[in-house]
Formats: structure tokens, sequence, C-alpha cells
């Protein structure tokens, strides 16, 4: 049963005000591991399988922005588990874009 997650990364100290660069390898390892996902201006919802995977994930962030000299890093974690149906990024948006629709 998929897990939602949100994950916001936020470099700390970094040579620039862009965080892009940072962003984009974050990004980069979420593909490698062909997870479903979708890039937001302030963050990225990632549908994955299990906390473990999820604590992979994390340590693989952490490990590759640490090897790019960053020397502090803030994540924010949102989980959505639901246990009576599948949950998904699509279904989540369909719902309220549904209930849009009635108004």
């Amino acid at each position: 049963m998929p897990i939602l997650t949100e994950l916001r990364v936020v470099p700390i100290g970094t040579s620039s005000a862009s965080l892009s660069s940072y962003i984009a390898m974050v990004i980069e390892l979420i593909r490698r591991r062909k997870l479903k996902y979708h890039l937001s201006p302030m963050g990225t919802c990632i549908e994955i399988q299990s906390f473990e995977e999820l604590a992979d994930l994390l340590n693989e962030v952490v490990s590759t922005l640490r090897s790019a000299t960053i020397n502090r890093i803030v994540i924010d974690i949102a989980i959505d588990i639901r246990f009576d149906k599948e949950l998904s990024l699509e279904s989540k948006v369909k719902s309220v874009e549904e209930k849009l629709e009635v108004q």
C-alpha cells in the first residue's frame, strides 16, 4: 500500500541564494529509484512503499548533499498513510478537482 510523502529539503550555508542545483540532485536520486513523484515550487511529493524505503532515500539525500559540501540540511517531511483504500498522488488531486466541478 503506497505511502504518500512530501519532502522539503533545504540546504543551508550555500554560496548562493539559489537552491535549484541542490534540489535537482535530490530529484535525480528519486528518479534513479524510479519513484513516482511530483515536483512543486515548495517541495516534492513522492509515493513510497515503506518507511524503510523513505529512510533509505533520506540517507542518500543527506549523503549526496554532504558530498556537495553542504554542512547543514533541514528536511521537512509530511506523511499520508491510509488503511481503508489505496492512495496515489493523482487520486488525491482528482478528489479535490471533482469536488470543485460540483460547485
